[in-house]
């Protein structure tokens, strides 16, 4: 079969898999609630497919490890995982970071981090995964790997799912250049889940079906959307700002006063 074609497998059942893994994740540890995960609409995780692939290749790299221990062998084979896999979390954290303004998760309360994009925990956790993967996972998948080469009719789904991720990859795009210039204008960076937090919000108060694949469709241009949130946030916050203002100043002449009041009494006597 193919090399590609197989990487174009792993791809794709990676990226189904690492979706509903999220899925799961945020709703019974996370967030504990049903969310889309990631940025593009589908059911799909590429970091999740690409983490895959890396994991194929390095479990194929085994053959090449010669200790005498067993146990050393595969620790080494999980450490090497472990590390790919930061490698990738932390590209894939950078790029959005630096050229779309944007977060798509936040490890900065977690010790550790690096610019809160990968931290120990989470490279522990990819260990775990990778362990997880090489003893259940990767056996399935040479088989899964022979079936396909025997049935390459199956290519068409793939060749299917790769259609569907481009078109959702292109109106994701527009949807991202609109956060990158409006966070460039604001300099600021937009965390993307509480985006889709208040992309929920304001649907529902505009009667709108939020969706749970589609959360991220507007029935405005998605730039002047964030405008419009930006400043209504600004203009609360300068609300806020102003009345506690005056009830410190409030507070303050009162204490003066009272100050005063005590004062003019011991005077007084």
């Amino acid at each position: 079969m193919s090399f590609i074609l197989l990487l174009a497998f792993l791809f794709f059942v990676g990226s189904l898999t690492g979706w509903v893994l999220e899925l799961f994740y945020r709703r019974f540890v996370s967030q504990h609630k049903w969310v889309n995960p990631g940025f593009l609409s589908g059911p799909y995780l590429p970091i999740y497919g690409f983490g895959l692939v890396l994991l194929y290749l390095i479990a194929s790299l085994e053959k090449y490890i010669d200790f005498e221990n067993e146990v050393l062998e595969k620790l080494l084979l999980f450490f090497l995982m472990m590390l790919g896999m930061t490698i990738v979390e932390y590209i894939a954290g950078i790029i959005c970071l630096k050229c779309f303004k944007m977060r798509l998760w936040d490890y900065t309360d977690r010790w550790g981090n690096i610019q809160g994009v990968i931290c120990p925990l989470y490279s522990f956790l990819w260990s775990v995964l990778g362990a997880v993967y090489y003893f259940l996972i990767h056996p399935r998948i040479l088989r899964s790997l022979e079936w396909l080469s025997r049935n390459l009719a199956f290519s068409f789904f793939i060749g299917l799912f790769y259609g569907i991720l481009i078109m959702d990859m292109r109106h994701s795009t527009q949807i991202v250049l609109a956060i990158k210039k409006f966070a460039k204008q604001q300099q600021i960076v937009l965390h993307y889940e509480e985006l889709k937090e208040r992309i929920g919000q304001y649907k529902e108060s505009r009667l709108i079906h939020a969706g749970f694949i589609f959360r991220m469709w507007m029935d405005k241009p998605f730039y002047r959307f964030l405008k419009e949130t930006y400043e209504t946030t600004m203009d609360h916050i300068s609300d806020l700002t102003d009345n506690l203002s005056e009830k410190l100043s409030t507070a303050v002449n009162s204490v003066k006063s009272t100050t005063g009041d005590t004062s003019s009494k011991k005077d007084t006597k």
